[in-house]
């Protein structure tokens, strides 16, 4: 039996498992109980150990079983468990990507909401590729973990199968995060997440980020900005050379997973 908390951010959920009990099949078993049919279901599980140089280190694996550099969402989860235990309201959380420090701003019995250093991010030049429903022109960013973000006026009905086969199209090696952004105003934007190694997300951290950084690269919004997705809105500011996100995390439930 293993131990678990399932946590929310906008609809990004993650299972919660202390490191001592992860299995020797640990890529194989966070596939399994990810799984919304067969296991408890989850866009990843994220997976915890002692830090030297932090107060807990995340490693996140996807729900395809893959590892992740990082989740906004996932490590703002993290940050709720480790001070719905009693660790203090500033944190620091080792990832794939990096320290990243978490503040927490408000809390509401199992409901939380911190704002999150997220580092500074890397935008490239916008390049097109070549897929089998058009030409898609996009915008590079690296948020520690890779996006192509790509802007509309509105979303095709069959955003999902685009973003699928951007996500695996031959220019990105090791696949990529896919944003679709439409943006509303100066300080909205509407966004919709394909993401690598779980496919459609009702939210996105590290993709609100993105977003948010190409919208403003671009000239076309401003910091702060507000990131309106399916599962909910997050703030995204951007201050000197560092990304802060701010959002909520719920603790939805514990339990033992028995496969």
């Amino acid at each position: 039996m293993v131990p678990f908390t399932k946590a929310s951010a906008c609809g990004n959920d993650f299972l919660i498992i202390e490191g001592l009990h992860a299995p020797a099949d640990l890529y194989e078993f966070s596939r399994r109980i990810c799984d919304r049919h067969n296991g408890v279901g989850a866009d990843g599980v994220e997976w915890l150990f002692p830090a030297q140089d932090a107060d807990m280190r995340a490693r996140l694996i996807n729900a395809d079983g893959n590892e992740a550099e990082i989740s906004g969402n996932g490590t703002r989860c993290v940050a709720a468990y480790m001070v719905s235990n009693g660790h203090s309201e500033k944190l620091d959380i080792r990832t794939g990507a990096g320290i990243k420090h978490c503040e927490l701003v408000a809390r509401s019995g199992p409901r939380f909401e911190f704002e999150m250093d997220m580092g500074e991010p890397q935008v490239d030049d916008d390049f097109s590729i070549k897929v089998a429903f058009g030409q898609v022109h996009g915008t590079p960013v690296s948020m520690g973990n890779p996006h192509y973000v790509v802007f509309g006026k509105e979303f095709s009905p069959a955003w999902q199968a685009e973003g699928a086969e951007i996500g695996r199209h031959h220019d990105f090696k090791h696949g990529i995060n896919v944003e679709f952004v439409r943006v509303k105003s100066q300080n909205e934007i509407e966004v919709r997440f394909y993401e690598r190694g779980v496919g459609e997300t009702q939210s996105s951290g590290t993709g609100s980020c993105a977003a948010a950084v190409a919208s403003i690269a671009a000239g076309r919004a401003n910091s702060p900005l507000q990131v309106h997705a399916p599962g909910g809105t997050q703030t995204v500011r951007w201050a000197g050379d560092r990304v802060f996100l701010r959002g909520p995390a719920q603790l939805v439930c514990r339990g033992e997973f028995l496969g």
